[in-house]
């Protein structure tokens, strides 16, 4: 056996797990594997060792915990690789008839159907792939992660019901064919945080290209794809859309972090790769103002704003949020939402004490032990009922806590954070703690036996095989609604690399956690969009981090000194269903054609003052001629009265107007306003 293990070492490594293999734990897990015959590719999973824990779940405490859970977490990660892969074109083994580098949500194509390719599942399914293939190199994973670049390049330019890619208002559809065509049905559209967390997954493959020496190939292949999904994040980011559950229009918490979080990591890559996304450092600041919005007095996250009547807020997008743009760089900072913010653990207290009395299976449970948790209490999908993704994200955010802690050798409770300390350290005061003080290693193992808790609460709703569903059923546990849901697996083995202290590079937050003098939800770029050309990615290209270049400063700047950013304000009353469009003689504005003429935004529309905004970039030093449209509901224009408009295009405009400031360090751009009326 002990030579079979050496032998099966490199194969192992690079096709099967390629994040949880290391020097103490890759003969054990070898060793485990032998049996179950696990091949990528094939659906031998039901042919695995099973689960040793296949009884009625009996709570557990201290060191028998852990060890259950070292047990889970090493017999499931091999299945969840498996069953994750199986579900990716065009070679996964339940992924039949998926075009190559489609990520379905699930095999299931019956109550219910989730047989598409969601964008935003996708996103957070390949982000995962790409922090797991940059702290191990797998060549298999890097060929799952190209074709996925190579079919999101063809699904931006694929018109849909939210759109085209002319205005990139089609970027904003939530699924599609598995076969990468368009789903016409009914569906809740736009949903905005698809755009920012598929550039979020590409800007992570083309960081590591950088990293290993492949510059080129970041700039000219993957950059052109993630272009349009910041354009369409730095235009759209402000505006309602469906929420992250795909049930209420308005602004979600967890669109508008994902927005941040890839409009800064953007401008970050586009520094490394010398050029610039100025629409990224002028808007994020901005976007970042508007998330600290949704927090609310009584010490939790509103999860949808300008939406989601009769919801207390308390939603498991909180949640996400906090594990999805985590940067240990950044420690406990609230502003970016941190893990181990107060904010952020008082938000996950409260999110988890609403399903205390919510389901059956919580009864009896006191505070300050897991629980079952779900989406929102309110829930009534499938009658409502806990979800195993969102087991793991409470886990990983308290992981992702402990981590920062260890790392910084401090813990701060604050009056905010008190309330959940509480719970798991009753005698404790506000404070800062440090390894001198026995209260920070009592801190740290009542924190790690929580989180450990979430883990063993699903734990022992997963079945013998290994099989993880989307639900389970609120009253007696078992597994309900989508089968083999890929996100249930990603959420899986993202919490079991966050316990085992494997955390992703960061996403330079540092350099975009400072909020701006004014606060404005009208700070939006109309983008550029042009579809990017098949990437075609050159073999040979294995890690190789010696070769890359030296890290780039965040950018301070604007280098593209003959653009102007130029803000439209028309104020124009409209009635509901009426858009209201700028068009002129440049082609930024359309030249002359309705069909390509800039959405304002209303936004800041008021009955007081009714006014639509939008900031385009134009060249400096031309005239341009414009006009305003009103585009009613049923598509028929209205222009407003002759003469054309007139705008001298002017760099020096930046002394005299109000200047857009880019990125957290300055750096004024030239910038002009026009404020006009409907005529």
């Amino acid at each position: 056996m002990a030579g079979l293990v050496v032998q099966l070492q490199g194969h192992l490594q690079d096709h099967l797990l390629p994040a949880h293999f290391n020097a103490s734990g890759l003969a054990t897990t070898v060793t485990a594997m032998l049996s179950s015959l696990l091949v990528l590719g094939s659906c031998a999973v039901q042919a695995v060792v099973g689960r040793p824990d296949a009884t009625p779940h009996v709570r557990r405490e201290g060191a028998v915990l852990k060890r259950s859970v070292d047990s889970f977490i090493q017999t499931e990660t091999p299945i969840a690789w498996n069953k994750l892969l199986c579900n990716i074109g065009p070679s996964g083994c339940a992924a039949s008839g998926a075009a190559s580098g489609a990520v379905i949500a699930s095999p299931s194509k019956s109550s219910p159907d989730y047989w598409y390719a969601w964008t935003r599942d996708a996103a957070l399914v390949l982000t995962g792939i790409v922090d797991s293939f940059a702290h191990n190199y797998s060549s298999t994973l890097q060929t799952t992660i190209q074709n996925y670049i190579t079919a999101q390049a063809k699904l931006q330019g694929i018109t849909n019901p939210s759109g085209s890619l002319t205005n990139g208002a089609g970027l904003g559809e939530p699924k599609f064919m598995v076969g990468l065509t368009q789903f016409t049905g009914e569906w809740g559209r736009p949903q905005r945080d698809g755009p920012p967390l598929r550039a979020i997954a590409m800007i992570r493959y083309a960081r590591w290209l950088v990293e290993n020496g492949y510059k080129a190939t970041a700039k000219d292949v993957v950059w052109p794809v993630i272009k349009n999904d910041l354009a369409y994040t730095a235009q759209y980011w402000s505006e309602t859309g469906f929420d992250l559950w795909e049930e209420v229009p308005g602004n979600s918490f967890f669109t508008v972090a994902a927005s941040h979080r890839a409009l800064v990591e953007g401008a970050y890559l586009a520094a490394q790769l010398g050029t610039e996304c100025r629409a990224c450092i002028t808007t994020a600041p901005h976007v970042l103002c508007y998330q600290q919005s949704f927090w609310n007095s009584g010490g939790y996250i509103v999860s949808n704003l300008n939406g989601g009547s009769g919801r207390s807020g308390k939603d498991a997008n909180s949640i996400l949020t906090s594990i999805h743009t985590f940067d240990p760089a950044v420690g406990c900072d609230a502003t970016t939402f941190q893990p181990c913010s107060d904010k952020a653990l008082s938000n996950l207290k409260l999110y988890v004490d609403s399903f205390r009395s919510t389901y059956a299976i919580n009864a009896g449970i006191p505070q300050g032990q897991a629980i079952a948790v779900g989406r929102y209490s309110e829930d009534v999908y499938y009658s409502g009922n806990p979800w195993y993704l969102a087991n793991f994200a409470v886990a990983e955010q308290l992981y992702d806590a402990l981590y920062v802690w260890k790392k910084e050798s401090s813990i701060t409770v604050t009056a905010t954070s008190l309330a959940f300390f509480k719970d798991l350290v009753p005698s404790i005061t506000a404070g800062t703690y440090t390894p001198s003080s026995s209260t920070y290693q009592t801190i740290l193992t009542a924190v790690a036996a929580y989180a450990d808790g979430f883990m063993d609460v699903a734990d022992a709703r997963i079945p013998a095989s290994g099989a993880i569903a989307e639900q389970y059923d609120r009253n007696n546990g078992s597994p309900l609604s989508a089968a083999d849901l890929t996100w249930s697996y990603a959420a899986f083995l993202s919490a079991a690399d966050r316990r085992a202290g494997i955390v992703p590079a960061g996403w330079a937050a540092e350099n975009g956690k400072t909020l701006p003098a004014t606060c404005s939800r009208s700070a939006q770029v109309a983008g550029t969009y042009s579809l990017a050309a098949t990437p075609v990615f050159p073999a040979g290209q294995t890690e190789n981090p010696s070769a890359g270049p030296a890290p780039s400063p965040f950018p301070s700047g604007c280098l593209a000194a003959s653009e102007v950013y130029v803000t439209f304000n028309e104020k124009a009353t409209t009635e509901w269903g009426q858009n209201v469009k700028v068009v002129g003689s440049v082609p930024q504005l359309g030249s002359w054609n309705v069909a390509n003429a800039v959405p304002l935004s209303a936004v800041g529309y008021t009955s007081s003052n009714p006014t639509w905004s939008i900031t385009v970039p134009l060249t400096a030093g031309t005239t341009v001629a414009y006009k305003y449209v009103k585009v009613n509901a049923d598509g028929s224009v209205v222009w407003e009265s002759d003469p054309n408009r007139s705008l001298v295009v002017t760099a020096a405009a930046a002394a005299t107007s109000t200047a857009v400031t880019c990125g957290q360090v300055g750096g004024a751009c030239a910038a002009q306003t026009v404020n006009d009326t409907w005529r």
